[in-house]
Order: C-alpha cells, then structure tokens, then sequence
C-alpha cells in the first residue's frame, strides 16, 4: 500500500514531483545583462577610437580590450551564479 501525505494523495511508484519555480529569471530578462552589454560594447568602441600618442603607439591595444571583456564576463558570471544560489520565479504548468 502507498504512503499517503497531508493531503490523502498517495506517494506510490510511478508518481512523480512536478516542480512549479525556476531558480531564476532568464538571463536576458536582466537588468544585469543589458548592463553587462553596453558595457562590452562601449570597451570594444573605446578599442577602437582610443589611439596612443608618442612613444605609446597604442593607447588601448586589442589584449587590453579582450582582457577587459574577460574581466567583465568572469564578472558576470560570477554575479549569475550568486543570484541563482537562492531565488525562485513560479511559472505555470501551461505551456
């Protein structure tokens, strides 16, 4: 005989939990995201227009620039992961 729970269901094989919560909201559904973006962007345009002057040929050269997007992703990612370590969005069963 299966175990039954608080509300008189049983828990017999066969039964599965239906979970009704993600753990976050998706990514691009973030204020982060869009910030993480304009920001990528606005390092790639500065690569570009920023130029050295003298002995320095190149005042923002192409690894500082992907270093910097590097930093900013590792970043990002990093940020994603805390907000996922706790929160909950419920969703439907409708599809």
């Amino acid at each position: 005989m299966a175990a039954r729970d608080e509300t008189g269901e049983g828990r017999g094989v066969g039964r599965t939990a239906q979970r009704h919560t993600t753990e976050t909201k998706a990514s691009v559904k973030t204020s982060e995201f869009a910030a993480y973006i304009a920001v990528v962007i606005g390092v790639l345009i500065a690569g570009v227009v920023v130029s050295g002057e003298g002995s320095d040929p190149d005042g923002f050269s192409a690894d500082q620039v992907w270093l910097y997007i590097t930093i900013l992703t590792f970043g990002y990612m990093v940020s994603r992961g805390i907000a996922k370590s706790g929160s909950r969005e419920s969703y439907t069963d409708e599809h």
